[in-house]
């Protein structure tokens, strides 16, 4: 596995130091997640953010936990944490003390020297609990260190703020530990340590200041309790675990935790380097990302389902993403028993044609509000029946496909319908956003595109070949589904603009056909069917590579364009303006690689466009692969720092430019 590591020249630099965040995931939706430094700066930071209502619910419940040694002449004091305060001061300054971070696979290890000691610490979580384990061990030193740990937590939906005012929670002891009740029926949190002193408190601390909170116009102080304060001594070699957990029996050896949690790491990256065994180590790292978007989502009928979590820190399971993410983190790393799971979990949500697009949190209803996660559905279907040939699960899903083909060409919500003068897919009314580029900001819907996007009548097209291909396989009539995509083939050279070059972006729009140069019209040259010639698949790529093309992926719209954005930030109608409007997407690298090798066979060159990932495994969320950059240089990165689908698509597209 990869080992990332940092010295004093990052650790001992705030600025840079709290740039760099880390991600430890359960496998059922919670997180913890912080800065090397240690320092607060996004509401989404905490060591527990647990799952209540597993993949979703997530609430914060342990905060952090503030470290203060003791060692050397005179017992002196080194405090270990680092906070920064409204008023902007930063007190106290652990950060200092930090002489190195690494990520080891995916476990965060900070290593604190003071004086002759060196103190290590870990996090990592239990897969399929909401646990968070924190081990403190001192490599080194030549006389015992006392430690001091104040656990702050809360209780508050991941999304939300908490100023205190008079809440009072309930704090009882436990063997070992205390249990923390916000109040009346909220999930009680156990806090425990293997060995040491334990003493209870209730003191409120008012107003850390959340810096990239602040930077997104949204709230930026908050308030977290001190709810106990556990001690011990260690002498050298020694450890102590604390555990966080939701559940009041756990196991309180850190040793055994921490095995289990390295034995799954290590069989990852065993399943996938069956196939990949001279891949580079950046790689191999993003397997490991990839497996942190994977979570159970348990239906009726599929009670081991699983889905795929869109992205870190703030999104849930998205139908449009689990369909993309779903051939590059479960195909590409050999685990398509995890995808034969998703398909089928996401087949039983089918209404009237449409896959859902959100699971809401607590229950609500699935949300249908996208016409291309039902089509990206068939290429998913596609590829993993590709790699299978299960016979078995294709006869299951295949009435469900051919109910979405009926639907479409009938005509289902929002004006989505085949249209018989052209054969071509419509989509789309005033006020809903049904594409994947779907900003809106209250009544704003910042890139409409109503009518015939190129994107989904390329995915058309792609799951009418595949229907045709399928109902083969299954001894089906297929002559209606050659038939459509044949229409649709021959129709779809309306949307080639000769004088430009290349595809329009939306053909019969309310004003008539845009000719904006955006990344869409790639998937015309990168899906395994396309409409296109040759000679019009090269100037698709040409024309991307000069203009859209980025080290991290592909703008959403050329800098050539009065309406480009080159830098995403400020509150969240300006962020939401320009997300679709020059704002780089990771995830649209792989397809443009695919694209490319398509038109000019040449693996080597492909593949060349992937290795600047491998530098961004260090520069944000560390060992994984960022939403969105900055189309401007030096193109930093914005949104989520873990993104599902730019991590699947950097997997799946190095898969495909092997020799």
């Amino acid at each position: 596995m990869m080992s990332l590591e940092f010295g004093r020249e990052i650790c001992g630099r705030l600025d840079l130091a709290e740039s760099k965040e880390w991600l430890v995931t359960n496998g059922i939706g919670g997180y913890a997640s912080g800065t090397v430094a240690g320092v607060l700066t996004r509401r989404y930071h905490g060591l527990l953010m647990a799952a209540l209502e597993p993949p979703l619910g997530r609430t914060l419940l342990l905060t952090k936990l503030d470290e203060t040694a003791q060692y050397g002449d005179g017992d002196r004091c080194y405090p270990l944490h680092t906070n920064r305060w409204a008023d902007g001061i930063i007190s106290p300054e652990g950060y200092q003390y930090l002489e190195s971070f690494a990520l080891e696979g995916t476990i965060p290890v900070w290593r604190f020297a003071m004086a002759d000691a060196l103190l290590e610490k870990r996090v990592w979580m239990q897969q399929g609990a909401n646990t968070t384990y924190v081990q403190y061990t001192l490599r080194r030193g030549t006389q015992p260190l006392k430690l001091k740990v104040k656990a702050m937590v809360n209780y508050r939906e991941d999304h939300g703020s908490t100023q205190a005012d008079s809440w009072r929670m309930s704090i009882d002891s436990v063997p070992q530990g205390v249990c923390v009740t916000a109040y009346p029926g909220a999930v009680p949190l156990y806090l425990c340590a293997d060995r040491g002193d334990v003493s209870l408190n209730h003191n409120w601390y008012y107003r850390f200041e959340l810096a990239v909170e602040q930077y997104r116009g949204l709230s930026d102080k908050e308030d977290h309790l001190h709810a106990a304060t556990f001690t011990a001594t260690l002498n050298p070699t020694e450890a102590i675990a604390f555990v966080a957990s939701t559940e009041k029996q756990v196991d309180l050896n850190g040793e055994t935790a921490l095995k289990h949690n390295c034995d799954r790491q290590q069989k990852l990256i065993g399943l996938w380097k069956s196939g990949n065994a001279l891949n580079p180590a950046w790689v191999n790292q993003l397997v490991l990302a990839a497996d942190q978007f994977i979570v159970d989502r348990s239906v009726p009928e599929e009670p081991q389902g699983k889905t795929i979590i869109a992205g870190y820190h703030w999104f849930g399971d998205w139908g449009r993403d689990t369909m993309i993410s779903l051939p590059g983190l479960t195909l590409s790393t050999g685990r398509p028993e995890i995808a034969r799971s998703i398909l089928i979990t996401f087949a039983r949500y089918v209404d009237r044609g449409m896959l859902p697009n959100r699971f809401p949190d607590r229950g609500e209803a699935p949300e249908y509000n996208t016409v291309d996660a039902t089509l990206w559905y068939f290429e998913a279907v596609r590829a993993y029946y590709s790699q299978t040939e299960d016979d078995e699960l294709l006869h299951e899903l295949f009435p469900v496909l051919a109910d979405i083909i009926n639907w479409h060409c009938l005509g289902t919500r929002y004006q989505i319908h085949l249209d018989p003068a052209d054969g071509l897919l419509y989509a789309g009314e005033p006020g809903v956003q049904l594409t994947w580029m779907d900003a809106k900001v209250g009544d704003w819907v910042v890139t409409p595109r109503i009518g015939k996007p190129v994107e989904v009548n390329a995915l058309w097209y792609n799951a009418l070949r595949t229907m045709a291909k399928f109902a083969r396989q299954l001894a089906k009539p297929y002559q209606e589904y050659e038939a459509i995509a044949e229409r649709a083939h021959i129709r779809f050279s309306r949307f080639w603009n000769q004088d430009l070059g290349y595809c329009y972006d939306v053909l019969d729009g309310p004003d008539g056909d845009d000719p904006s140069l955006r990344p869409n019209q790639i998937f015309a040259v990168s899906l395994p069917e396309s409409p296109l010639t040759p000679a019009q698949q090269k100037g698709v790529v040409d024309t991307c590579g000069r203009v859209l093309l980025t080290s991290h992926g592909l703008r959403s719209l050329s800098p050539d364009s009065p309406q480009y954005q080159g830098t995403y930030g400020g509150n969240q109608y300006q962020r939401d303006g320009a997300y679709h409007q020059g704002t780089v997407w990771g995830w649209l690298l792989g397809s443009f690689v695919l694209a490319h090798l398509r038109v000019y066979q040449n693996p080597q060159q492909a593949r060349q466009f992937l290795t600047p990932m491998a530098n961004h495994l260090s520069a944000a969320g560390l060992g994984t692969l960022s939403e969105i950059f900055d189309g401007d240089p030096p193109l930093n990165p914005r949104g989520c720092i873990a993104q599902a689908w730019t991590v699947a698509e950097v997997l799946r597209a190095w898969v495909a430019t092997e020799n």
